[in-house]
């Protein structure tokens, strides 16, 4: 084939978007975010599509927002208008697996394809700036005295935020099974929750409620982290005496029957947007630790943490 009629091809096929994203210089993306506007996926979603802009690696990022029963509605939506699609990416992460765990639903990860994990988040517990209990310690003292009093607020049931307050209930001889968990559907109703005081106490991840924080509506009494957040002043779970160390991973998957040449090109394009100043900036302002993670070890890292999963959540009762 004669050069001119090569690349003349060429241009035809990527117009109809029939090429690979590592055979074009720059797409159109599709971004599945499980989840309603203001949450963890929403916003991990959106500045990603912003790194991947900024640093020319696609020319737009299209998001659809499905949220509902820790992202297990979205995933099925997903699974059924992408299928071949290797230009659409789905955000998704630990509380998904959560939420496969305890809905079982008919359509899980394996209809879709691993790409990579990309960062991880410590939860952190908030009170209102106006609640009478001021510390972890005073959560804790009202819990052992009437579990159901206290009413912990988060995402789906099965979130990290679930997890991590039974994980404190079995610690301070509480029966996980009484903790009163009230599960919301995005980080934008479990803040508003927690602003009106209609939860005791309120789980997320920092980037959910800094905001917040800064501005005095909040109060930050524990963070789910081995050590102190770099640059926020807010005492660990362990070191006020309670072992409990969870971190609230997040990653992106492909669409259902792409090629082994299309996942390795979507691979390629988020280890590349990673590296950007634009991605960098993200991680700082939202408090993300990188965990970039692809390929086989993504896979093993997704099937031991199923695993692991549904032991802790047997052990506190949520199975």
């Amino acid at each position: 084939m004669r050069r001119d009629t090569f690349l003349k091809s060429m241009a035809v096929m990527a117009a109809a978007g029939a090429l690979p994203l590592s055979a074009r210089a720059a797409t159109n993306l599709k971004m599945m975010l499980p989840a309603n506007p203001g949450g963890g996926w929403d916003g991990t979603g959106r500045a990603l599509g912003k790194a991947l802009i900024d640093a020319k690696l696609v020319d737009t990022v299209q998001y659809e927002n499905k949220g509902g029963a820790a992202g297990v509605i979205g995933l099925a939506q997903f699974v059924n208008s992408a299928k071949g699609d290797p230009n659409a990416m789905m955000v998704m992460g630990a509380v998904m697996l959560g939420g496969i765990i305890t809905s079982k639903p008919a359509v899980g990860l394996d209809k879709v394809t691993p790409i990579a994990r990309i960062t991880s988040e410590y939860n952190v517990f908030v009170v209102p700036a106006d609640s009478p209990l001021k510390t972890m310690k005073d959560v804790v003292a009202q819990m052992q005295k009437d579990p159901g009093s206290v009413k912990w607020g988060g995402g789906s049931r099965g979130s990290t935020e679930h997890i991590c307050a039974s994980m404190l209930a079995t610690k301070v001889n509480v029966d996980p099974k009484k903790v009163n968990y009230v599960a919301f559907r995005g980080g934008g109703e479990a803040t508003a929750a927690i602003l009106g005081g209609n939860v005791t106490i309120g789980g997320s991840g920092y980037s959910e409620f800094a905001e917040y924080i800064a501005a005095g509506k909040m109060r930050a009494i524990g963070v789910t982290s081995e050590k102190r957040l770099p640059g926020i002043n807010v005492p660990t779970m362990r070191e006020q005496g309670y072992d409990v160390v969870l971190g609230n991973w997040r990653g992106v998957y492909g669409a259902p029957g792409i090629t082994a040449e299309q996942r390795a090109a979507l691979t390629d394009l988020i280890v590349k947007v990673t590296k950007t100043k634009g991605w960098a900036d993200a991680l700082e302002k939202n408090q993300w630790t990188p965990a970039v993670l692809t390929g086989k070890a993504f896979d093993e890292f997704v099937d031991n943490e199923f695993s692991s999963l549904r032991g802790v959540m047997h052990l506190s009762g949520m199975l």
